[in-house]
């Protein structure tokens, strides 16, 4: 233990000089938990929830995304994790970040479970996405693709939680990804359903 707690120390010294030993604060531990939780979710789904329509991607993808989320990942935990890192000047901030961030983690589960039983399993059926029963799921009146709504409140709230830079731009590059998916959606949706809602828009509900 000792050893393990030795080798830990040097690498916390290697990235940080500056470390003086201090234990993680509220926010930073909060903040791990949220970003963790959320990868969990995703590969929970992937292997319950979704289905797919191809069952590969493209090997160049790999290497693309993988660079994407380990990049940003890096940048993130960094500024978040560092000794120097500022905490929200209120308390109430930190609430409101973890309120949203929640509710856009809730709110994309719930879509995702209702796109799950639009299609039945070993079918590639395709249906105008409705609301159901779940009042998260009343997004589906305003926008095609409401999942990638939720995913962007989301990142949008744990920006407010935690104040950095990489959070906001980790929001930013990854809202304007979803939304370029939600556009070729919701143009194929329109495509092929003549009687698809006129005044539903493809991800920011009323705009775009």
């Amino acid at each position: 233990k000792q050893w393990y707690q030795r080798r830990v120390r040097g690498t916390c010294d290697w990235v940080y000089p500056d470390n003086d030993g201090s234990a993680h604060n509220f926010v930073q531990n909060l903040a791990c938990a949220c970003y963790v939780g959320h990868y969990v979710k995703r590969i929970l789904e992937t292997i319950f929830i979704h289905r797919f329509s191809k069952a590969t991607m493209p090997i160049g993808n790999l290497f693309k995304n993988c660079t994407y989320y380990w990049g940003f990942s890096s940048f993130i935990s960094y500024f978040i994790n560092h000794p120097l890192y500022t905490l929200p000047s209120t308390d109430n901030q930190v609430y409101i970040g973890l309120s949203i961030f929640l509710l856009g983690e809730l709110g994309n589960l719930s879509t995702h479970l209702a796109f799950k039983n639009m299609r039945p399993a070993g079918t590639k059926t395709r249906v105008i996405p409705r609301p159901n029963g779940n009042p998260l799921c009343c997004l589906f009146n305003l926008v095609s693709c409401p999942n990638y709504t939720y995913e962007v409140l989301s990142w949008i709230g744990f920006t407010v939680l935690t104040q950095t830079f990489f959070a906001g731009l980790f929001a930013l590059v990854g809202g304007a990804q979803m939304l370029q998916w939600a556009l070729g959606k919701h143009r194929a949706y329109k495509k092929e359903f003549k009687d698809y809602p006129k005044n539903r828009k493809a991800m920011i509900p009323f705009i775009l």
